[in-house]
């Protein structure tokens, strides 16, 4: 028999529901409802999707170091409603031209009991998903301990979530997990959710700044609660006066590639802070750096030193003979001998080795129409990068370098700060501090017109569209993982970071390699101690694909020279593929199986703006799919270059095996193509 009091909490809990508060917002096409609350004297927001619910009432709020918590006696009021809908360009991007259609509601949680402690939260309804964030009023200065926002997923049963760990030693750099949603630990954003019933799902968050980066952690039945990156201190965030937290996204759709064909998080940003970026180039690129992975080159000096002038200047005679527009160097400058990624404070950004000379190289460059990349790599030595950062920028800008590559080899909990006291501090590769070097190292190269590509860093979330020369990140595990001293990422990695990671945004993945038979010197391929294959489990033309499927505007042809001069005819596709696009959908796939995308090429340069390329890439089982033509423009006609799998291609013992082909095809036309397990597609559609 239930208890008295058992039976008197649930009839308050009955009547407090009865005279909650609610107040709703619905997406353009009405398909999505967003709903504040302060049931049970709760702050709480709760999402419906085709009139069904998709986020059950989730919990909001914040507790602090000092002062008192805000999660308790709420009672909410309706602020302000706006409709947006209006569209803008991209500088460079897989979109020119988005949308930004939104219905707004702004309302304020206040105490019953204190009228002078409130916050405002501020929600965008989209017709593809919502975004929200906080926005607190003048409170002095507070450290946050713990937000408390929370994600109640409905029918958790019947979901599976694809993840990887959160707040972990190797950042993002973890193989994507599949697993009911309720067996889900501390999870990285962005978060895919698929239902059975084909309604997919994605958490993530976007501007973030001056903020601690969010993980999700599970607590029970399908209910996930934001968890900080903390601060060297064991806070999360620290803020002084009035403040607002980064948006938190949950984008919907009936189908997985709607996930991809959404631009939310851009929305969400900041429009373009830098002004004029006509010095911001998309393009292609080559580099002294796969030799140093499969072991025939070294970071550091001595015999196998790989970024000698020479080889430099070989490297940047055979870009301008195929027209890439830079070369990436690595290994240039002071500090890679020993252990170095350990000794970060040895680094110098401006140190030439002997055998390396700067200007001798640029010059060249400058006569064949190729460029110097730059590259600085701190192994996590926040403080000694800042210090000579400017010094180094400088550098590169006196010698005509657009783009610097930055990295931060160290463990995700293992960033060194020196403190105002001289105390080194070790910070999260996504806690606050770790938050604001990140935008501070893309602002200051912008006074330097150089643009960032940044590896192991923090999560993108959006914003490229604020600071439009940060061109791309890594934050996750990308080629070199396939180069022999680790295992390779499983067949259906990239399938599955086309529905994760790549909803962040840009991904400098480095595809391209031409040559499987290798492995830290070894021309097997085998890893003998282990009997296992160590190079990429992929057949030639996914390779190819990867150039359409993983968007950056900065794509490396990783592999040798002499590896691509082996095989030009399928080399061709790398040459001609564009970086920067006018158009882009996302066509057919399912989460860690396959994906086909389609990509119009953006007028610029040698591109005329009538071709459109196509990429598909599968998992380990082969299959065919068929394609309709229909994005193809009404009225013309299209030479189909299609580069695929035979029917002979095995990635394990057959994997160059390719057919090279070309139709006459139309938009009333249908491509049906076999996909080799781990295999790919690629199709450039040259218009006629």
């Amino acid at each position: 028999m239930r208890s008295f009091f058992h039976v008197m909490g649930l009839i308050c809990f009955a009547i407090s529901s009865v005279h909650a508060t609610h107040i709703s917002v619905s997406s353009p096409d009405k398909r999505i409802t967003f709903t504040f609350s302060d049931a049970n004297q709760e702050a709480q927001y709760s999402v419906e999707y085709h009139g069904s619910d998709l986020i059950l009432p989730s919990k909001l709020g914040f507790t602090f170091e000092q002062a008192q918590p805000l999660y308790h006696h709420f009672k909410v009021e309706e602020i302000s409603r706006h409709s947006n809908d209006d569209k803008w360009k991209q500088p460079w991007g897989e979109q020119r031209i988005i949308r930004n259609h939104y219905n707004e509601l702004v309302v304020k949680f206040t105490q019953i009991n204190d009228a002078n402690r409130h916050f405002s939260v501020r929600a965008r309804v989209f017709d593809d998903g919502v975004g929200f964030r906080y926005e607190m009023p003048d409170a002095g200065d507070v450290a946050i301990t713990r937000e408390l926002t929370q994600f109640h997923l409905a029918d958790s049963q019947r979901a599976t979530a694809y993840w990887i760990p959160g707040q972990s030693q190797q950042r993002y750099e973890y193989l994507y997990r599949e697993t009911a949603l309720n067996e889900v630990g501390l999870a990285h954003t962005p978060f895919t959710v698929k239902y059975e019933t084909g309604t997919h799902v994605a958490i993530h968050e976007a501007a973030l700044v001056d903020y601690a980066g969010m993980s999700l952690h599970f607590l029970e039945r399908g209910k996930l609660e934001a968890k900080l990156a903390p601060r060297s201190d064991g806070t999360l965030v620290h803020k002084s006066g009035s403040f607002h937290t980064p948006w938190r996204t949950i984008t919907i759709g009936n189908e997985a590639v709607d996930l991809i064909n959404s631009y939310i998080a851009l929305n969400l940003n900041e429009p373009n802070k830098l002004g004029e970026v006509d010095w911001v180039n998309p393009g292609k690129y080559i580099g002294i750096w796969w030799g140093m992975h499969i072991g025939k080159f070294s970071w550091g000096a001595g015999e196998k030193h790989g970024a000698t002038t020479e080889r430099t200047i070989r490297y940047m005679n055979f870009a301008a003979k195929h027209g890439f527009d830079g070369v990436l160097v690595e290994g240039w400058n002071e500090g890679w001998d020993g252990n170095w990624i350990a000794n970060s404070e040895i680094f110098s950004f401006t140190k030439s080795y002997p055998d390396f000379d700067i200007k001798k190289v640029t010059e060249h460059g400058k006569k064949i129409g190729v460029k110097l990349i730059g590259h600085h790599e701190t192994s996590g030595g926040i403080t000694n990068y800042e210090k000579q950062m400017e010094s180094g920028f400088a550098l590169y800008q006196k010698h005509g370098v657009e783009q610097i590559k930055t990295g931060y080899v160290s463990y995700g909990q293992n960033l060194k700060v020196v403190d105002e006291n001289g105390v080194m501090r070790y910070e999260f590769t996504d806690s606050q501090p770790a938050v604001n070097h990140f935008i501070n190292n893309v602002k200051t190269a912008a006074k330097y017109q150089l643009s960032i590509n940044t590896h192991e860093s923090v999560k993108d979330t959006g914003l490229r569209r604020t600071y439009p020369n940060w061109l791309a990140r890594e934050s996750a595990r990308g080629q070199e993982y396939n180069a022999g001293w680790s295992k390779p990422n499983p067949a259906e990695h990239i399938p599955m970071l086309a529905y994760t990671r790549m909803l962040a945004g840009p991904m400098d993945f480095t595809p391209g390699i031409f040559n499987f038979n290798y492995t830290l010197g070894n021309n097997s391929g085998m890893d003998v101690g282990t009997k296992e294959l160590r190079r990429p489990i992929s057949t030639l033309s996914k390779q190819l694909a990867e150039y359409v499927v993983l968007y950056s505007p900065i794509q490396m042809a990783a592999d040798l020279p002499e590896n691509y001069e082996a095989k030009p005819a399928a080399f061709q596709f790398i040459k001609d593929v564009p970086t920067d696009w006018e158009e882009t959908r996302a066509l057919q796939g399912e989460v860690g199986d396959f994906v086909v995308v389609a990509r119009k090429e953006k007028k610029h340069r040698s591109y005329n703006g009538r071709d459109w390329y196509l990429g598909a890439i599968t998992n380990g089982e082969a299959r065919t799919i068929t394609v309709p033509l229909d994005f193809l423009e009404k009225g013309m006609a299209y030479e189909a270059q299609i580069y695929r799998d035979t029917h002979q291609t095995d990635w394990r013992k057959n994997p160059y095996a390719m057919i090279i082909e070309k139709k006459k095809v139309t938009r009333a036309d249908t491509l049906n193509v076999r996909l080799a397990a781990a295999g790919g597609l690629a199709v450039r559609f040259k218009a006629l």
